[in-house]
């Protein structure tokens, strides 16, 4: 007469596994509470590491809230520095003030590296931050599928053998029914535990990325306010000379630059004539105006000599042509005008580079850089190089800082674009004596940057 009964309990025991009832015995569930040596040793050890890793936590929120406050400082140094900046550079422009300028500028530059480092140095401890909690996270995830695991070994128990032997032994079927679920109960909260834990370990790998992100982002801008400083400095060096070399007096140095502009002209007039030499270039080469296949050489645009002949009443050049686009270099940020990154209008391979400029003398320190559409394009009056001859450039890389190398009575950017095949390289004779390379071309293969950059 047992038979049925035993037969009903063996299907519902049966639903019950493959249903998914969860894990722990009711035996288990009773002993639960008395801790083994071992079971001990090991809640402790994970106490203590709980612990070690709280207070490393909290120490390093205690550098990073530091470290803040020295950045917020570090801003506010900056921002009077700028005051004083752009109240100097909007006085009367002599010697002295353009000395001061950039004196101002420089120690304006290395408070912004100063001040790079410092959130490179936030960034690094978040970093790490972020890397120790995904390391516990993915413990307990792990600690987490071992239970369940042995969860499911347990079930594997919970036969029709056992339920047999509960049921003679005195058991009841409601209490074996009870402890199925508290049994299933708990292998629920230990699957939504897991579930939170994988979203959690996702949260923080995102923001590791994202810090990893913006780490790259300040090391790369750091570099960048490291060569502008290089640049300001070389131009504050060059000035100082001058200085010197005026003996402080405003008269001496304002002669220096009517001469400068002379020799300027002087030079145009000996280019036009080079170039004039070279015959014409075969104008359909030259290729189709296009706005646009150019990129801008700087982020701030603002032109101050045209491309092509000069007024008659100006009479800029003595030839009576420029044969670029003057780009102002000064902005918000580079007041001085000194120091601005100068970029790449187009991949390419730059062709020439002149490092070593004589002071007043051609173009200076410049880039020529030659593209694969038929078009080069020169970089003139640098404070800095930061490329080498025959190397592999992208649009928008930085080729140099600007300056005011070479004839060039203030800071600017001179920038040509010429019929790449027509291009070659002769001797400049410098009032010093010393010969330098100057780039050259047919007259008819300076071309118009204006018909190649963007439409303004």
């Amino acid at each position: 007469m047992y038979w049925p009964l035993r037969a009903l309990l063996l299907l519902l025991v049966g639903f019950l596994i493959f249903g998914g009832v969860p894990r722990v015995l009711a035996e288990e569930s009773a002993t639960a509470a008395e801790e083994s040596p071992e079971q001990k040793a090991l809640r402790e050890a994970n106490e203590a590491a709980a612990k070690a890793r709280a207070d490393a936590d909290a120490a390093a929120q205690a550098q990073i809230d530091s470290t803040n406050a020295q950045i917020q400082k570090l801003k506010d140094e900056i921002a009077a520095l700028q005051t004083n900046l752009n109240l100097t550079t909007a006085q009367k422009q002599t010697l002295q003030t353009t000395i001061k300028a950039l004196d101002l500028q420089i120690q304006k530059l290395q408070k912004n590296v100063t001040l790079t480092s410092s959130q490179i140095s936030v960034k690094d401890t978040e970093i790490g931050n972020l890397s120790g909690k995904i390391r516990t996270t993915e413990e307990k995830i792990s600690d987490a599928k071992v239970a369940v695991a042995s969860t499911l070994r347990q079930l594997e128990r919970m036969d029709q053998e056992y339920l047999v032997t509960t049921l003679l032994g005195g058991g009841t079927l409601s209490s074996f029914f009870d402890q199925a679920v508290t049994v299933g109960s708990l292998r629920g909260e230990l699957q939504n535990k897991m579930q939170d834990l994988g979203s959690l370990r996702t949260n923080l790998e995102t923001s590791k990325t994202s810090a990893e992100t913006k780490r790259k982002e300040l090391a790369s801008l750091k570099t960048n306010l490291n060569q502008q400083k290089q640049g300001v400095t070389a131009t504050k060096n060059e000035q100082t000379n001058l200085l010197s070399v005026t003996k402080n007096k405003e008269s001496e140095y304002q002669k220096l630059i009517a001469q400068k502009q002379a020799e300027e002209a002087r030079f145009e007039e000996i280019l036009y004539e080079l170039s004039s030499q070279l015959g014409i270039a075969d104008s359909s080469h030259i290729p189709t105006p296009n706005r646009g296949v150019l990129q801008w050489p700087l982020d701030s645009i603002s032109i101050t000599q045209q491309f092509g002949k000069t007024f008659d009443s100006v009479r800029l050049y003595a030839s009576g042509t420029h044969d670029g686009v003057d780009f102002s270099t000064k902005s918000s940020v580079y007041p001085t005008g000194v120091g601005t990154p100068v970029k790449a209008a187009l991949f390419g391979t730059v062709a020439e580079i002149n490092q070593g400029a004589v002071a007043n003398c051609q173009y200076g320190k410049w880039v020529l850089v030659k593209h694969n559409n038929g078009l080069a394009t020169l970089y003139a009056h640098l404070s800095s190089i930061n490329v080498q001859k025959g190397q592999s450039i992208s649009t928008g890389e930085i080729v140099g800082l600007s300056g005011s190398t070479g004839y060039a009575t203030g800071p600017h950017l001179h920038f040509t674009v010429y019929l790449s095949e027509s291009v070659t390289f002769k001797q400049y004779t410098c009032k010093n004596g010393k010969a330098v390379n100057i780039p050259i071309a047919a007259p008819n293969a300076y071309l118009n940057p204006l018909s190649y950059l963007p439409a303004r």
